[in-house]
């Protein structure tokens, strides 16, 4: 990242982390959590999908596990963050397991083939897991909002900061020359099969920790939500929405998502879901690049209009 960059993006951090310091609204402080988490769970897809460019649709297996793994070990007494690298740990063993076979699957026979393993994680978990998973009235006594918040924003930071260092990284650049075209990148030498079972431990083990901040978050919720299909769609819009392939397209996309569901929510709730839908069909047959690609194209054209000279102003005559 360039100087200038680096510096702002410690500014803006450091601001952020003393809004709870500030601001005393819990709904605020609540907003910015769910920016801050769906930046990290953005960003967490954006690694298999925009570098690597598999299409995971069983994202939220593997947020699933993470929170799982990280509500059953906080409860009984572990550390929130030893029960979230916990379950960062399951996550990836999972996706391990899976990837081996997954991998030798592409294009949408991976997506299907993806979405059909989370389902059988959400339905399994329902079926197991049926009754609701609440904390103790200890634990929801000494509730701490801010706590959480602080803990979403280091996730969002460590999010962003490994997909930067991903980008330019050696394993990286061999992501992308896969997602370009697999075939001739293997011609060259990339070990395609080896490079993938990366993006996804990268991606799987940011989506547990994710899942255990929601399980830290959470008084109350059914096990089987964590696995419900919607994680995976919120962070293909996001990534989408935003720019997929970019680093700053999953931050644009979910603070653009976050505010306007939960507008659509309140004004539109019968049709928030309809409008969200319309929305990226439209983003990816008129703008593939996201938000990122629209701010490029408009700052393109004030550039353009800045340098052009006035046409109407007369010329001066040559004799």
């Amino acid at each position: 990242m360039r100087p200038a960059s680096a510096a702002a993006g410690l500014v803006i951090v450091a601001a952020l982390a003393a809004v709870p310091l500030v601001v005393r609204r819990e709904d605020i402080l609540n907003f910015l959590f769910l920016v801050l988490l769906s930046i990290a769970l953005a960003q967490s897809w954006n690694v298999i999908a925009g570098y690597a460019g598999q299409v995971n649709l069983g994202h939220a297996a593997f947020f699933g596990l993470g929170a799982l793994v990280t509500r059953v070990l906080w409860i009984a007494g572990t550390p929130v963050v030893i029960g979230m690298i916990a379950g960062a740990l399951v996550a990836v063993a999972f996706a391990l397991l899976i990837g081996w076979a997954a991998f030798r699957l592409r294009g949408a026979y991976f997506a299907i083939g993806t979405l059909a393993l989370s389902e059988i994680f959400r339905i399994t978990v329902g079926n197991t897991l049926a009754e609701i998973s609440t904390l103790p009235q200890t634990t929801i006594a000494t509730y701490r909002l801010a706590n959480r918040y602080w803990l979403a924003l280091a996730l969002a930071v460590l999010a962003i900061a490994a997909v930067a260092a991903l980008a330019r990284s050696r394993l990286g650049l061999g992501m992308q020359a896969i997602r370009e075209d697999e075939d001739a990148a293997g011609a060259t030498g990339v070990d395609a099969l080896r490079l993938k079972l990366i993006a996804l431990v990268c991606s799987t083990a940011l989506a547990g920790l994710v899942g255990g901040c929601f399980a830290y978050y959470h008084i109350s919720f059914y096990p089987s939500h964590l696995f419900s299909p919607g994680w995976t769609f919120d962070a293909v819009l996001m990534t989408f929405i935003g720019g997929v392939g970019t680093l700053h397209g999953p931050v644009l996309g979910a603070i653009f998502y976050v505010f306007f569901k939960e507008y659509l929510a309140i004004r539109w709730v019968d049709f928030h879901l309809l409008i969200f839908g319309a929305l990226f069909v439209a983003i990816v047959l008129l703008l593939p690049g996201g938000l990122v690609e629209a701010m490029g194209k408009l700052r393109g054209l004030l550039e353009s209009a800045a340098f052009t000279p006035d046409r109407r102003r007369p010329r001066p005559e040559h004799r």
